[in-house]
């Protein structure tokens, strides 16, 4: 599911944005209310094109959630979109049902993030095709920090005494460091072992 090319309805945008509980200064009276019931289908259709979704699952209803204005300063993401995290019900065929929480990012009428949680479920786009192993999160926090430093993968392949090949493979998710590798790629970076080991998903328990 590709949400950087979805546009948002103007429906769809009034419903994200309606928050009732929001105190109306200047104004005696709130404004009308919003159809938010457009939110549950444009939520199952967003669920319907995750390949591995359980089609048997739906979301039922939804309550109004509280719109954020975020500025950003990450790589591929607007300097200002709304934010809101939509809570709700989710039920299968069977009669179960789960809560529901669908965090949204627009900018304008462009989806730009969509997550879910179903349960204790998290949910989102696939970021790799279907078969594939999905690209580990250390793979987009090191290439952030290698440009936000200045240094090329041959500088990194050279300081870490690994091949230049190893380097693109950490940056493009198909390879998650070992605990001495990230004590290396950690002090390229200035950082502190710990934090590194954080970043890479490397518990206290992991071999030295």
């Amino acid at each position: 599911m590709e949400t950087a090319n979805r546009t948002l309805t103007t429906d769809v945008i009034a419903a994200l944005t309606y928050w009732p509980g929001i105190i109306w200064v200047g104004q005696k009276n709130p404004p009308d209310p919003v159809d938010v019931t457009v939110l549950p289908p444009f939520f199952n259709e967003l669920l319907q094109e995750l390949p591995w979704w359980n089609r048997d699952w739906r979301i039922s209803d939804v309550e109004p959630g509280r719109p954020l204005e975020i500025n950003s300063d990450h790589h591929g993401l607007p300097a200002a979109f709304t934010e809101v995290s939509v809570p709700g019900t989710a039920g299968s065929g069977s009669g179960e049902t789960l809560p529901f929480v669908a965090k949204v990012g627009f900018a304008g009428d462009r989806l730009i993030r969509f997550q879910a949680k179903i349960g204790e479920v998290v949910l989102g786009p696939a970021a790799g095709p279907a078969g594939q192993l999905e690209p580990h999160p250390f793979a987009r926090v090191l290439t952030g920090l290698m440009e936000l430093r200045g240094i090329p993968v041959q500088e990194m392949a050279v300081e870490t005494a690994r091949s230049p090949s190893t380097i693109h493979m950490l940056r493009n998710g198909k390879l998650n460091p070992k605990p001495l590798l990230a004590r290396e790629v950690a002090k390229v970076l200035g950082m502190s072992e710990a934090d590194m080991r954080v970043v890479a998903g490397l518990d206290d328990g992991s071999p030295q």
